[in-house]
């Protein structure tokens, strides 16, 4: 007989408190990672005139340094490393939208320190994910970060930060759709590590959103409460399964290599969104409902739309089977040929 040696660490939020003016909470979630009271604030200026400063207050009886930093990249990751490290800290508080979290994810593995997340925006599922993306000149790579020990997302901040971001999020967490089918698909092909937890809960986040998309709507606080919390399973998802394959499938290697053939052209889960839908219709599914969905949340649904030429996002279909070889999705080992790319991207309406 076989003997039974399967094991497993997941590691969550130890506390997520969510909802309006909540920033204060922001000093019990510290008290409660029973540290030092000596931390880092990791912020850009922006965010810390949005939440920063605020937070800072709210942390009566701590010695808090701040550390500015711009997108997540190696040397800024390497200067925030510096900072913390000689400032003494034992714990990070990253405020932020994705670049900011994602410097502090990383500086809290490297130097093995808790760090409590509070977004400022919710452009993607990045807020509780124990992944980070990674910028260079070779365009986003995704790493193993840590997980936030804390969440502090105050309804009211994130609501003051352009509305395109929130429906970005919405956006990131709808394209888990195709994901999802992506990983069952490796599973039943290629038999890849799979866990039916993190699938449910990934695609329960995705139909929140599909069912709740007529109540996200532009300048209004409770349109991001109605979004955050999908954002926030989204990344609990990742947690679980140890990957980012509850979350990232195909779609995301298209959006990835828009990243690289066409930068700052549009946010990542808006390019996620739109790629979900050919990637859904790939896997004949409702890929009319992903659309429906994105316009009635004021997400991007066209190339164009991305800032896009038809050509470019055709590009982008035939190689983005490039991006990760490791991860086998419904674009093949040798991905799809341009006719095909052509042929997806006219029946959709995407081109």
């Amino acid at each position: 007989m076989d003997i039974f040696e399967k094991a497993k660490m997941v590691e969550f939020p130890r506390n997520v408190v969510a909802g309006h003016d909540v920033l204060g909470e922001v000093r019990t979630v510290c008290s409660g990672l029973h540290s030092d009271r000596v931390g880092t604030i990791i912020a850009g200026r922006n965010t810390m005139e949005a939440a920063g400063n605020a937070v800072r207050d709210h942390m009566d009886g701590y010695d808090i340094d701040v550390c500015l930093v711009g997108d997540a990249t190696t040397d800024n990751v390497l200067k925030a490393e510096d900072q913390v490290r000689e400032f003494g800290s034992r714990f990070i508080i990253a405020v932020g939208g994705g670049s900011k979290i994602d410097t502090a994810k990383i500086v809290s593995k490297e130097l093995d320190l808790p760090f409590i997340s509070v977004p400022t925006s919710a452009a993607h599922d990045g807020i509780t994910s124990n992944r980070a993306s990674l910028k260079s000149n070779m365009g986003s790579k995704s790493v193993t970060s840590a997980s936030p020990m804390g969440v502090v997302a105050d309804t009211g901040v994130i609501a003051k930060a352009p509305y395109r971001l929130l429906a970005s999020g919405c956006a990131d967490v709808l394209s888990n759709l195709t994901a999802l089918r992506d990983w069952d698909f490796a599973r039943r092909l290629r038999n890849v590590p799979f866990s039916r937890s993190a699938y449910a809960l990934s695609r329960m986040a995705a139909e929140s959103i599909l069912d709740d998309c007529g109540l996200i709507k532009p300048n209004l606080e409770e349109s991001v409460w109605h979004a955050i919390k999908p954002i926030i399973i989204s990344g609990f998802s990742m947690c679980l399964a140890g990957s980012s394959r509850p979350t990232s499938g195909a779609e995301h290697m298209i959006s990835h290599m828009i990243d690289l053939r066409c930068p700052g052209r549009a946010l990542h889960g808006e390019q996620c969104g739109v790629a979900s839908i050919l990637t859904m219709y790939l896997h004949g599914g409702d890929w009319q409902q992903i659309r429906d969905t994105l316009e009635i949340i004021g997400a991007p649904t066209t190339a164009a739309q991305l800032g896009l030429s038809d050509e470019e996002l055709i590009d982008a279909m035939v190689h983005a089977h490039e991006i990760r070889t490791d991860r086998f999705t419904i674009l093949g080992d040798k991905g799809i040929s341009e006719q095909v790319a052509e042929t997806v991207a006219r029946s959709t309406g995407v081109i």
